[in-house]
């Protein structure tokens, strides 16, 4: 099975060696996903902004493979603050509302304390036929 390593262009995935996406057959794996906008390496206060940020990334690889946000199957959220978590529902709703993938939110330290949210997804691509 031949495989696609899709880059945003972080500097993160130079630096530590990873993809952003990648493409296995009909699957596409989206590593953790901060609210970095990686034009400029900045990154918002905000969790809502954030949160935003991490899902246009998102979308932005996931269109890259051929995919979109319509295709994902699971989502793990990570939150350095878990009782923030309700706050970030109507932005979650908005972009997974109809989608409905499987779920999960994490608590834990990431990389950079300015990071409030990290994203990952797993998308099947859908078929053509």
């Amino acid at each position: 099975m031949n495989k696609q390593l899709i880059s945003s262009g972080s500097t993160f995935e130079q630096e530590i060696g990873y993809s952003r996406a990648v493409v296995a057959g009909d699957w596409v794996f989206v590593s953790g996903t901060t609210g970095f906008d990686y034009s400029s390496m900045s990154i918002a206060e905000g969790l809502l902004e954030q949160t935003e940020q991490c899902l246009k990334n998102i979308d932005s690889a996931l269109k890259q493979a051929g995919s979109s946000l319509a295709d994902v199957v699971r989502v793990t959220y990570v939150l350095a603050n878990g009782s923030e978590f309700p706050q970030c529902w109507p932005v979650l709703r908005k972009y997974f509302g109809k989608v409905k993938p499987a779920a999960m939110m994490i608590s834990a330290g990431l990389a950079d304390p300015r990071m409030r949210i990290e994203i990952e997804v797993t998308a099947l691509k859908q078929s053509k036929a």
